[in-house]
Order: C-alpha cells, then structure tokens, then sequence
C-alpha cells in the first residue's frame, strides 16, 4: 500500500496544490538520544492525524520535521560508547553529534513506518549551520533589547553532571526523603522593642526548621513574617526559653515530645534590629529580617535564610545588601571556604551528615526526623540536585511577563486548563537561566577578560560570530583562532583594545533557547505563523514557554494560534512504564511482533495509530496488551463492515448505475439521511482535536446502524433481486456513498486501510487516492429529517415483532400491523403501497417473508397475542406531537419456504416463489 499509493510523495504532491488555504502545524523536535518510543508515537500520530484532515479538506499543509540535538543528554551517552578519557572539545563535540545523526536515522525511520506525512529530505536539525546562526540571531537581538543579562545568583545545578539547569529541565519527586532538623539559633542581641521582656531571661533561641541542613553553614539571617504574631515559651521539660511563631506552638511542642508555656506574645516587626549568633560558626551573626516569602503552613515561622541556595534568599540578600558567597563547588561539594571540617564533603551525603554532626556538638540540634516531600531532580539523570549560586547568563523573563501574557490572551488552548497551566509557571518565572557548563551546543557568544574576568560581548562581537557560524557552524568557536572570532570593531569598544587579553567563553546555551527559537528558522523563513503546536503537557513551561519568550521578545507576538496538550503514555493499568515491572510497549514490536509472536503478535500500524485516536489523549493514555488486542477487534470489525460493502459493489459503478436519490428507496434514502449528519459530526470533531469522538462516532455508525440495522435489512435486496434492478441499484446507490464517506471519515486516522479499500474498489480508477481526492463529499438533498419518523415509527414495531419471537427466524412469520387512521398510518401506508405484500419497503423493514397493514383487527383474529405500543410523532420541528397507537400480530407463515430467497412465500417446496421465478425467467 504504501508504495501503490505514494505515500513517501504524498506531501510533496500536496504542496503543490494551488489553493489559498495554508494550515501550518509546526513540530516540535524530539530529543535525539534514543529509540523511538510509544510516546514519540502518540505525539507524532496525533500530529499526522491533524495534517491528513487539513490536506483533504483543500488546505496546503505546512510541517517541517525536526530534531533537537544539543545538550548533556546526548552528550553523555556519546561519552558512555567512548573509551577514552580527557577528550579535548572539539572530540566530545563530534562523538556527541556522530550519537545524535544515527539516533536521527533511526528515529526517522520509525516515523515513517507509522504513516506520518512529510518531506524526510526536508528536515530541521538544531545541529546545522543556518539553524545555529538564526538562534544566534535571535540572541542578538533580545541581548540588544536588554533582556540578556549576565548575573551571579542562585540556580538550578545537577552535581551530577555539574551544570546549571533551567526550571525545565527538572522534574519532581514526589516521595523524596530528606533529613529534616529543627535548629536552635541563639538570641544574640534582643530587638529592642523586646528587651524589656527578654533581659530578665535565661538564654533565649530562636526554632528554625530545614530540611537542607547542609546549606546551614552558608546562613547569612533568619527571616520572619512582619504581620504575624510570635510567642516566646518556656519548654517545660528543659526549661529553655524559645522563640517561635503563635500558630506553631502546639505543633512543634508535640513534635519535640514537650509542652510550651507561652510568657509573652507579640507581633513580628517587634523581631527589628535583632540579631542572632550562627549556629555552628562561632562570631559570626546572623540579621533578623522582615520576608513576606516566610509561612506558617509548616516549620516555625521563623525560616533560615541561606542566600546562595535559595531563590527567596537571594531576593532578601540583595534588598538588605547580605554576602551570598556560596560554599559548594560545580560538583556539589562544600569548598575550602566551607572549613576543614567540611571541604570536598558532597553536600547531598556526607557533607550532610557533618554538618548535623556539627549542630550536634554545638548543641543546637533539637531534632532530626525524615520527611517526605516533593523535591527538584534532574529530568535526565534523575537524581536530586541543588540550588547554587554562580554566574551566569539570564533572560530577563520578568520584563517579558507581561507582553507574553498579553500575546496568550490570542492563543486558543486545547483543552483550556492547559492555559491556566501555562499562565501559571510563566507567573512563577522571573528569570530564565540560558546558560549551560558544557561543549555540546551553541556557545554564548562571550568573550572574557583574562585577568578582570570582566565579558566582552557586544553588537559587532555578536555579528562576527554569527558570520562565523554560518560559514563553519558553531564548532568554529573551538577550531578557529581568536582573531577570526572577536572582530577589531567590536575590540574597539571593549575595556582593552589587546585581543590577547581575552579568551572566549566556555559556557553553550540552554537546549530550550535551542529549541525555543525552532519558529525563526522553521517560520521566520517562510514568513508564517504556526496555526498549531501540538505537544505534551510537560512543555507548558518547556518548549511552548521558551517559544513564546523568544518570539515576544523579538517579534512582539506569539509564534503560534493554537496549542494543543496531550498526555503522557503509561502502561495499560496507569502505572509508569519501566523495564523492571516488564510493562513497557515497544512501538517497532508493536507493528512487527517480538521475538515470540504468540505473546507479542504483529499489529500493524494502522492499530498503532487507532490506539492514538481512540485514546482520551488529554489525560493519560495507556497502552498494553489488552488496549491493543481491543483496538485490533474493533478493526476487524470495522474490516468486515467494509468487506460487506465492497463485496456488494461488485459490477456497480456509480457513474453509470445510480439512482437518483429521489428515486431510491426510502430506507435507503434515511441510511444516507444518517450518513449526512454522521458525516457532519465526525468533521466537527476532527476540528475540535477530539479524535476519540471521531472513533466513537465511527464505531456506532458502522456497528449500530450499518450492521445491526441497514446491513440486515436489505441482504434480501442485494442477493435476490436482478442484478439491475432499480431496487438493488439503489441499494447499491447508497452502499457506494456509505462506503465512500465512511473510508474518508477515518482516512486521516487508518491511511493504510483507506488507501487498501480505495485498492479493491470495484470502480476504482487507476489514479484514485483517498489523499489525493479529497473529503467527504455529502449531499444536502441526503438530509431528510422527516423520514426518520417514518422509518423509526416502523422500527419500532419491528422491535416488538422480533421481541415477540424471542431469536426464532423472522422469516417463519408473517407480521399484521393495525393502526389507527392518522399521520402514523399515512407514514407507513408510503412504505406499503398495497395492503399485503412480502416486497415491499415496509415488509423490507419488518424482515418478516409477509407484512399486513391494516386500519382495525379483522374479526377473525384472536386478539389474546396482539402487542400493543405507542409512538410519539413530532411535527413542525418538535413543536408539535402526535401520539399514535400500533397493533402488532404475529402469525404462523401460510405459505412454504423459497428455496432460493429463503422466504415463506413459495407454493411449492419445489419451486421457487413467484418473485423469484420471475427473475429467473427474466435471466
């Protein structure tokens, strides 16, 4: 199928098109350090399930492939294949980008087999010269904006791979156990407004609580809350005298297994001006500050404020102007600076431990307990990491905050709560760390003075490089001498005017500014703007964030119209998948089969991608065996439903052999009354993103009523009457229409089977594509709202009929129907005709070999078995109802069995029933 139908062409040939529409889904690139994963699967189906719906329905589509190929992950995993130690940059820089351009083949591949529409020789790769020259640009110009800044502040920062990461880059755990301590810090100054009541005190504490003990040895104060009420208590069983918030009295007395007697309360700015003694640090004091970050939820009320490891800390430190010198190095050890007794010491572990040990012998250690709770770790190692002060580089995102609020108020949101979501973390977010302490990515483009340290970047600094990296891509900034690099003009307006005072800097920019300026290369180019991001949940603070950063602070606008956010995969009971527990789903063994095909058959793709489709992808979506043995019954159901049609199409072709729909039957005429509104309903999903309605919409239709209704019906018609006749022409008529309508229905989803169908029409020309031919194509004449009264009125005695005889053959019977005169009977006397026929419509309906219509019971029939029913007509648009009233009789059949319609309707065992002879004789 897949080369019959030129699928490889099919997005070139599309592009082609001459048509003023134009639907624009940009992708956001995949990581590429591994194989090709049930997630990348969901994501990258869902976004070819959208672009086959837009280019069927006359849209020129736009959607470029791409890969994201910087980073540590990538860079890791080419060191783990390298033997060798101590690589210069330039040989992590390579190996890194050889990993990355086999993981890109690999994963290309899986693309491909699973359907998805694109141009595979047109791809974007964040490794390739013009995309690094125009993230640089983009650089360029929110560095000229101001909203690029070099800072020394507290970040994110993995010791295990010792850099600096952005918010992200991480994710929580939520049942993360640390050693928690409640800290006594000595009252070393009484605040003034308190010294009448403390001076005549034994020593007086102030309780922290932490759950970093490590960070204790960089206090530089203890912060309160102004507005909130303290109390100082005397604690009954040491009588020691402490200083905690009101509202955590109670508590912390129960959790230190004591009693408080409160002596004194009074209201936090009272704390002004005190001062307190460190409390493993001998002389050194530690402030009492006002801090509105400070809460009474958990802890005492009274919070250790470190600084250099915490981003609250940092905003006190630089109001009240406190040293944030920070103790621990890039690999997450306590420095020289940190004493002796700590140095080298990972904070994460031993330095830990020392530093309780320390609290211990000073005897300020009250109580040391664990506690579990949500913590920062790594996305990629997965392993905790720490918040550490260092210098580096900054998007100013608080200054953006406003303007990419005011660009979302035009970005539509599907679903909505993703919105909230976005809006939320942006809130959060008053800076951007962009800078990253590795080799594999595109360098900030930074000069540094050798001995002041002091950068050298500036507007001709930043266009040499972007030259340079056009012409040789960003690895000249490690092959090139440093004269190709900083230009004379922009050394002219630096400090020293010596190009051997300087060295070029080593940091490389954050994968998501990599990622996030995707649009300028993608977009930018070809002068539009995305109308769709479809991605995860995870990027509403990732790509869809640094996307929207980057374009606002560029270009004053959002980079896209609508965001579309699924969710994550997970194994078929909602839990993680993972290799231990032996729950996770292969993609490529999934369409293959495994090793053992008993156990893990091969699916197929097209089952891969209606496991996408049927899914409720804005929650979680799970996978399994189960799931997809589901979702392999329900297309074969589907392919028997089309086997039907196809094998009743036989010697019909439409251009030659239709029925005008006038003309057709009634029953028929309803069926494509129904495939009008189905087919109206399964767009209007389509538009909405709810492929899981455009399954369920699917499945009822083709099982409900084709199947279970239309399909049993009118088996008589297609098999018994002459090939020619206008009655089996119409049949025909509307099976060609269903058959047409449905395969484009679900085309977009199942682009296998719909292009296998068009494959075995018995019609089907030499050219035709369901791709290349376009959507569905429904009459308005199709859409008769009043025949469902009469085709539902006659079901509905149909439907007492049959659950009269309980399962036994309907044709063993012959049916009476009495109504009373009214629009009832005037609905079924146009599906009679005559009063007793065994071919007409209504009869047809009843699936009986004889059906009666009568106005009164005749005086002759037993009225013991008669089922009576009403049936509620509405009229004028509902406005109006009529009730009307039904008789239905069951009787034995009179005549004998047709032996070749199957009917009662024959004289003779013999021979044949007068209909059937007549078209015998006719052949």
């Amino acid at each position: 199928v897949y080369s019959k139908c030129g699928f490889s062409e099919l997005y070139s040939w599309q592009r082609q098109r001459k048509t003023k529409k134009e639907f624009c889904l940009h992708d956001g690139p995949p990581y590429a350090n591994g194989d090709a994963h049930v997630g990348h699967a969901l994501n990258k189906i869902l976004k070819d399930i959208t672009n086959r719906f837009h280019m069927m329905r006359d849209y020129v589509v736009h959607y470029v492939p791409g890969w994201d190929c910087h980073g540590l992950p990538i860079e890791l995993k080419a060191l783990s294949e390298c033997e060798e130690d101590d690589l210069s940059p330039m040989e992590i820089r390579q190996k890194a980008k050889e990993f990355a351009e086999k993981v890109i083949e690999k994963q290309k591949s899986a693309f491909i087999r699973w359907g998805i529409m694109a141009n595979w020789d047109n791809c974007y790769h964040t490794f390739d010269k013009k995309y690094e020259a125009k993230q640089l640009h983009i650089f360029h110009q929110m560095f000229d904006k101001g909203y690029v800044y070099q800072d020394y502040k507290p970040v994110f920062w993995s010791p295990s791979t010792n850099t600096a990461l952005a918010e992200a880059e991480l994710e929580y755990n939520q049942q993360h156990v640390s050693r928690s301590v409640y800290i006594k810090f000595p009252l070393l100054k009484p605040p003034p407004k308190l010294s009448s009541v403390i001076d005549g005190l034994p020593a007086v504490n102030l309780i922290i609580w932490t759950t970093q003990a490590w960070t204790i040895p960089a206090n530089q104060a203890v912060c309160y809350m102004p507005n909130s009420e303290y109390s100082i208590v005397k604690c009954t069983n040491t009588g020691e005298h402490f200083i905690i918030a009101s509202d955590r009295v109670q508590s912390t007395a129960a959790l230190l297994d004591t009693q408080f007697d409160v002596i004194s309360t009074f209201k936090g700015t009272d704390f002004e001006n005190g001062m307190c003694s460190h409390p493993t640090i001998p002389g050194k004091q530690s402030p009492l500050l006002p801090a509105n970050h400070v809460t009474m939820s958990k802890g005492t009320g009274l919070v250790h404020t470190a600084p250099a490891h915490g981003m609250e800390d940092y905003g006190v430190a630089s109001h009240h102007q406190l040293p944030m010198d920070c103790l621990v190095d890039e690999k997450g050890r306590f420095t020289e600076a940190a004493g002796s007794e700590l140095q080298k010491k990972a904070v994460l572990d031993e330095g830990n431990e020392a530093v309780i040990q320390m609290l211990h012998g000073a005897k300020n250690l009250l109580k040391e307990e664990k506690f579990v709770h949500s913590y920062p770790y790594d996305w990629r190692t997965k392993k905790p990491v720490i918040i550490r002060a260092s210098k580096q580089w900054f998007i100013d995102t608080a200054n953006l905050k406003s303007a990419a609020q005011e660009a979302l108020k035009k970005v539509k949101c599907v679903p909505a709560s993703g919105m909230n979501r976005m809006l939320e973390m942006l809130d959060r977010r008053t800076f951007w760390c962009i800078s990253r302490q590795r080799r594999w990515g595109v360098p900030i483009p930074v000069f540094y003075h050798k001995t002041t340290g002091n950068p050298l970047i500036n507007k001709k600094s930043i266009e040499n490089i972007i030259k340079v990296v056009e012409q040789h891509g960003s690895d000249g900034w490690w092959t090139l001498p440093i004269e190709q690099l900083l230009s004379s003009d922009a050394l002219a307006k630096a400090d020293s005017h010596d190009i051997n005072d300087y060295i070029q800097g080593q940091d490389v920019l954050d994968i998501w500014f990599d990622s996030g300026t995707s649009w300028a290369h993608v977009l930018e180019d070809a002068g539009i703007t995305a109308d769709l991001y479809l991605e995860g949940k995870d990027q509403l603070g990732g790509w869809f964030q640094s996307s929207l950063l980057t374009s606002v602070a560029t270009q004053k606008k959002a980079p896209y119209k609508t965001l579309v956010v699924h969710g994550f995969t997970l194994g078929e009971k909602g839990e993680k998948m993972s290799k231990s527990i032996g729950n996770v789903v292969d993609p490529d063994v999934v369409i293959n089969g495994g090793n053992d095909h008993s156990t893990e058959p091969p699916y197929g793709a097209d089952i891969l991608r209606w496991w996408v489709a049927e899914s409720n992808v804005f929650t979680e979506v799970l996978i399994g065996p189960a799931v997809l043995n589901s979702a392999r019954e329900d297309i074969n159901k589907l392919r028997n439903t089309l086997r039907f049609l196809l094998g009743n199409l036989a010697s019909f072709n439409p251009e030659t052999d239709s029925i005008p729909t006038s003309d057709m039957y009634l029953i028929d005429q309803y069926i494509l009354h129904l495939l009008h509104g189905y087919a109206t309903k399964v767009t209007q999903a389509y538009k909405e993103y709810d492929y899981g309605k455009v399954i369920r919409l699917l499945e009822a239709f083709h099982t409900r009523e084709l199947s279970s209704f239309y399909f049993s019906i009118v088996k008589d018609r297609l098999y018994c009457e002459e090939e020619k006749d206008p009655k089996r022409r119409s049949c025909q008529t509307a099976l060609a229409a269903v058959l047409d309508t449905m395969v484009r229905s679900f085309a977009p989803i199942l682009p296998h089977l719909a292009e296998e169908v068009f494959q075995y029409l018995p019609y089907r020309k030499e050219s035709d594509s369901v791709f290349r031919s376009g959507w569905m194509n429904t009459s308005p004449v199709w859409k008769k709202p009043g025949l469902e009264e009469a085709v539902e009125g006659a079901c509905a005695m149909r439907d007492a009929f049959l659950g009269s005889i309980a399962g036994k053959n309907a044709l063993e019977y012959q049916v009476v129907l009495v109504i009373e005169p009214g629009l009832l009977f005037e609905l079924m006397e146009v599906l009679q005709h005559e009063e007793c026929s065994s071919t007409s419509q209504l009869n047809e309906i009843m699936m009986a070999s004889q059906t009666t219509l009568l106005t009164e019971v005749p005086r002759e029939m037993a009225t013991d078995d008669i089922i009576e029913g009403t049936f509620l007509i509405n009229l004028e648009g509902g406005d109006i109802r009529e009730e009307s009233t039904y008789k239905v009789m069951v009787l034995p059949v009179a005549k004998l069995k047709c032996l070749r319609c199957r009917r009662y309707t024959a004289d003779s065992t013999e021979t044949p029933c007068a209909r059937c002879r007549e078209i015998l004789n006719g052949k």
